[in-house]
């Protein structure tokens, strides 16, 4: 569905409730709230993610990801453009910069794309608001390291961006250009163990994991409106994104006869892993939108992207003494282009008081992979490839999708009712093998939002939306990929999409010139779709992605934006829920019935010390979490940032310190644990395993940022973004 860039302004349908004093850092809706990005002065340099972490029910873990209210996938729209993107790499890339407002759909109406179990991220950047040219310049740079762990290479920390826009009467073009180089050092310790029969084997490692992370990117929308009635859109994007993760591990194996407790086997070895993964996204769009005399609106739009995906798996086990010596030495390497089609028409009549909205849209990708698996053993033997770990994976998927939804605002009840209808059809075909899978999927979304005035200051809202997870082309892939020395990764063909149920409901209460708002929702997943472990050899488990049964939450979710004093302002979310899951694993090896308590906390706290230098701390606080077969613990990130602006405001000059430690905090580290048992009568019986890792990331980063306005940007820009990023 698309958004044109400007149109003739349209009567809202959901009414929405403005919570501060001068200027809204926060709207409530029926179905969203609204954040406004320059709150979160701390992420200033960084990238779309810095914003996300402050929001109350999103969290970032220690790998990137990010969840919502504790679900991990959802729809992202960028300017109004459904961008099916994994959010750790779309907003990676993003520069927060040049974000205007993040807002939060956590109900969505049928006009959406269904996509996204845990509901919608909507991104809105930004370009000049008056006519003429504006242009807005940032840059960053890193301070050296405190700690890098005497990783192999220094992190290095540095970005620019630039957003140049130009407003004439019946035209307005905008121009973006970033990049963005964000390494960052860590350390890894784990320890593990399988036993298969009366065999059981030990390998405990400690090492180096970090990463070495680049993008580019450059956009380019214009818009072009010849009169009242019609607009046209054109949007270009490109982008170039480049990532490296280093795990260089000292490992010592211990293999024991269970039934004599005697030592069979001890090896010490150095496992050098390098896994480099590499993107190139091209897209193009152009929408049309025509304005009727009876307010009427047609809107026509086309989208079309090009992207590839490759890499490499570099894993070497090397005699602990003389790395000269390969014990092992195994090669992946993949090449993916992929290709996306997009086309919808779409239409808005006002109609008994309201708007009724129709639609249809086509989706059409393809996802060509070629994976490649060499493996060498010992030194002098050549490097071969296995037939069993190589071939060529076809993907191709079809989505045709059908809308209707009306709504109302009247004095004090607004209300969206809607339903989407949708036609998937997804194969996948394996080379060599010539083997083609097909599944083919009808299903209805229904969706419903209301809000109610009860009292000036005083809202309430409820929403239901009914989603879907579709499974990525990653997990699809069946060819196992040896991800480092102690896991083969595999993907599953026969994976269905995740089904979700979503209800809220809330109230927003304005006390003055702050505001609080509470709400309690539900997800119902069906098909949960994880990523688990089984023993595949001593000292390898065998990772896959695979349908985990049922998993519900119910939870509470609270955000208080507070005035304290003039000079003081406090921002505060956070949420709790019970999380059940229950199902079973790989035929009935593994069945399981698990159930947690989970809470984030996200604060964010902003004091103007004098008129032109403003001081943020933020803290960030994840708990424990259960998985399938295990639990990660507990994340936390402090920040602080000052801000001085210079030149009437033009010129801003930050200094930021990220991940603050101070030699004893447990910041930005995270420990994952897992354990599992195949059960008696199985195809494998008599085999398990625990793994516990600490992933050590660098605390204390300083940074200093520089920011110079030509001319005030602040109105949003609709600049297109790549689908195929969420392959990356």
């Amino acid at each position: 569905m698309s958004v044109p860039l400007y149109s003739k302004p349209i009567p809202k349908l959901l009414d929405e409730v403005r919570v501060s004093g001068q200027r809204a850092d926060v709207i409530v809706q029926a179905d969203r709230q609204t954040f406004r990005a320059a709150q979160f002065q701390s992420a200033a340099g960084g990238t779309a993610t810095d914003i996300l972490r402050n929001l109350p029910g999103l969290t970032v873990n220690a790998e990137g990801d990010v969840s919502l209210r504790g679900s991990n996938g959802f729809l992202v729209l960028l300017n109004g453009k459904p961008v099916q993107a994994n959010l750790g790499t779309l907003l990676n890339q993003l520069p927060a910069n040049s974000i205007e407002s993040i807002e939060v759909i956590t109900t969505p109406n049928a006009r959406y794309d269904p996509d996204g179990k845990a509901g919608i991220i909507a991104i809105i950047t930004k370009t000049g608001a008056d006519a003429g040219w504006s242009a807005q310049a940032n840059g960053m740079a890193g301070l050296p390291s405190v700690n890098d762990f005497n990783n192999a290479r220094a992190p290095r920390r540095y970005s620019g961006d630039l957003t140049l826009n130009y407003r004439a009467n019946r035209w307005d073009v905008t121009l973006s250009s970033a990049y963005i180089r964000n390494d960052i050092a860590g350390r890894r310790e784990g320890d593990a163990n399988t036993t298969i029969g009366n065999r059981f084997t030990r390998f405990p490692s400690v090492g180096e994991r970090s990463f070495d992370r680049y993008t580019f990117t450059n956009r380019l929308a214009i818009a072009y409106v010849p009169n009242k009635a019609n607009i046209w859109n054109v949007g270009l994007y490109e982008s170039r994104r480049i990532e490296e993760r280093l795990a260089d591990l000292f490992y010592d194996n211990t293999k024991t006869d269970l039934a004599t407790g005697q030592t069979i086997g001890r090896i010490a070895y150095f496992n050098s892993n390098l896994v480099r993964k590499g993107g190139k996204f091209y897209t193009a769009n152009l929408d049309y939108t025509h304005t009727f005399l009876s307010k009427a609106t047609l809107n026509a739009g086309a989208l079309y992207e090009y992207d590839l995906i490759d890499g490499f798996t570099s894993n070497r086990n090397l005699n602990r003494t003389d790395y000269r010596d390969t014990l092992q030495y195994t090669l992946s390497t993949t090449d993916r282009p992929i290709q996306n089609f997009r086309a919808n028409l779409d239409a808005a009549i006002p109609v008994w008081g309201g708007k009724l909205e129709t639609g249809y849209q086509y989706r059409y990708q393809t996802d060509n992979g070629d994976y490649r698996y060499r493996q060498q053993d010992g030194n002098g033997l050549p490097l071969v490839i296995v037939p069993g770990f190589a071939g060529q994976t076809n993907i191709a998927s079809r989505i045709h999708s059908l809308y209707a939804q009306f709504g109302r605002v009247r004095k004090k009840l607004d209300y969206t009712l809607g339903l989407r209808y949708e036609y998937a059809l997804r194969d996948v075909r394996s080379l060599p093998q010539n083997q083609t899978l097909t599944l083919a999927l009808n299903n209805l979304f229904p969706s419903l939002n209301v809000l109610y005035k009860s009292q000036p200051g005083l809202s309430w809202r409820a929403g239901f939306s009914r989603r879907v997870q579709r499974t990525s082309n990653f997990a699809l892939n069946p060819l196992p990929e040896r991800e480092h020395s102690e896991t083969l990764e595999q993907g599953d063909p026969n994976l269905l999409p995740e089904f979700v149920n979503l209800a809220e409901i809330g109230v927003s209460k304005e006390l003055g010139q702050s505001t609080l708002i509470v709400t309690g929702y539900y997800q119902g997943i069906q098909n949960v779709v994880n990523r688990v472990n089984r023993v595949y050899a001593d000292t390898i488990l065998s990772r896959i992605f695979t349908n985990a049964g049922l998993a519900q939450r119910l939870g509470v979710e609270v955000a208080a934006d507070l005035k304290l004093t003039k000079a003081w302002k406090l921002y505060a979310g956070g949420t709790v829920y019970r999380y059940t899951q229950e199902g079973q694993l790989f035929q009935n090896e593994v069945i399981f019935d698990r159930a947690a308590w989970v809470y984030s906390v996200n604060v964010n706290t902003t004091v103007q010390a004098t008129p032109s230098l403003v001081i943020q701390a933020n803290v960030n606080y994840l708990s424990r979490r259960i998985t399938a077969q295990g639990e990660d613990s507990r994340f936390l990130t402090p920040n602080l940032s000052l801000k001085k602006s210079l030149l009437n405001n033009r010129l801003t000059v930050m200094a930021q310190w990220q991940n603050i430690g101070l030699g004893m905090l447990p910041t930005n580290e995270q420990r994952i644990t897992t354990r599992g048992t195949s059960m008696p009568g199985t195809s494998m019986p008599n085999r398990s395993f625990f793994t516990t890792t600490n992933y050590i990331q660098e605390k204390d980063i300083f940074l200093i940022n520089i920011s110079y306005a030509f001319r005030q940007l602040s109105k949003q820009a609709r600049l297109p973004n790549a689908e195929g990023e969420k392959e990356f």
